[in-house]
């Protein structure tokens, strides 16, 4: 590994290891700090791009942040960059977690680790309500996309339906206008 490419882990690195240490309430809280860190400051990705990236990380098992973290890592710099960047978003959240763990008991009762989570909690909402709106901005195009998001949201608050068959509903639809664009323009 030349020098360059080992800066470049190293940043990749440092860059989810910040993203994992101060990001406070799971993986959809971080796609805004994830958005400003990898598209705006380090430009290593597309605005457009984060969007798909994050509709992939969304589809698999497993925490989106971990799922992005890895995703973008292997476009930066390969199965490396994928492993140091998941590593990066993981041990922040180990680490806490261990030391929460052991604290727990001591701890959850003071009205000081209530406030803060009071706290937390309020910041975590401003977070989901900011990624939800970028969000929105780049993968809402077009009628039928906005069609499809008011329905699958109707459906999921009103009709008790899991998220997931919200999901595939979704993707069948993709895909029957994608091969009726595809038929269309044969035709043409």
């Amino acid at each position: 590994m030349d020098r360059k490419s080992g800066k470049k882990i190293l940043e990749l690195f440092w860059v989810f290891f910040k993203i994992g240490a101060f990001t406070f309430g799971g993986g959809f809280a971080m796609i805004p700090v994830i958005e400003r860190e990898i598209v705006e400051k380090k430009k290593w990705i597309l605005q457009k791009d984060i969007c798909d990236i994050l509709a992939i990380s969304q589809s698999f098992p497993g925490a989106i942040a971990i799922n992005s973290a890895t995703i973008i890592g292997y476009r930066i710099a390969g199965y490396t960059g994928a492993f140091v960047a998941t590593l990066g978003a993981v041990i922040p959240s180990f680490l806490v977690i261990t030391l929460i763990a052991s604290l727990f008991t001591y701890l959850m009762d003071t009205n000081i680790v209530k406030a803060a989570f009071k706290g937390i909690n309020s910041c975590v909402i401003a977070l989901l309500i900011l990624a939800a709106i970028r969000f929105a901005k780049s993968a809402i195009k077009g009628a039928v996309s906005i069609i499809l998001c008011i329905a699958a949201l109707l459906v999921i608050l009103f009709l008790d339906i899991h998220p997931i068959y919200t999901i595939i509903f979704g993707i069948v639809i993709g895909l029957i206008f994608y091969s009726l664009s595809l038929i269309k323009k044969k035709s043409k």
